[in-house]
């Protein structure tokens, strides 16, 4: 059982993408480059009720059963036990973002009282993955290698979430930004959890 819990941090990243592009099959001229990607479940949208279906809830859950892997595989090394609980929190936090739909108005100025759980479920999702590679590129257990890619994977979620912001204002390409930005988390966790398994 624990060795197929090992693979779930892969399932996932791969999940992610096909997920959302498989959603996105569902939803007319949507954009990839212009909406985000909560914009698939958002109030009102065609697929609101089957975009969480597809992606946060079984993405969720994957993302908790690896966080619970690398806490119980790794039960003599905090750190590693810490990122598992940052990886259970991301996946908690893709539940609640799945569960409260953000408005269909990404750029309104009165958010409803479920986007902004939204938001900021999606901001801690966020933060919980820039701290999870944190402590990779910091500790001295990982090697070298997974250690400069976890920095190089941080470096990349910053710079395209400046972008992403730059877009927001402009209102031009958020959703491309978007998908860069979190892309390098998700890129991490491949390629962490390949470094798990092997």
């Amino acid at each position: 059982m624990n060795n197929l819990l090992a693979y779930t941090g892969i399932v996932a990243s791969i999940w992610i993408v096909l997920g959302i592009y498989i959603a996105s099959r569902f939803y007319p001229n949507y954009s990839h480059s212009k909406q985000f990607c909560s914009e698939l479940g958002a109030f009102g949208s065609p697929i609101q009720k089957l975009s969480p279906a597809i992606n946060n809830y079984p993405l969720g859950a994957l993302f908790v059963l690896f966080g619970y892997y690398l806490i119980i595989s790794h039960q003599s090394h905090l750190p590693t036990e810490v990122i598992g609980v940052m990886v259970i929190i991301h996946g908690i936090c893709t539940w609640i973002c799945g569960y409260f739909p953000m408005d269909a108005d990404a750029y309104t100025k009165s958010p409803s009282r479920s986007c902004k759980i939204h938001t900021w479920s999606g901001l801690i999702m966020l933060l919980s993955f820039i701290v999870a590679p944190l402590i990779v590129t910091f500790s001295s257990f990982y090697p070298l290698p997974l250690r400069y890619l976890s920095a190089f994977c941080i470096l990349g979620c910053f710079y395209f979430s400046f972008k992403l912001a730059k877009a927001l204002e402009l209102k031009s390409v958020p959703g491309l930004h978007q998908r860069l930005s979190y892309g390098f988390q998700i890129l991490w966790l491949f390629i962490y959890s390949i470094f798990v398994v092997a």
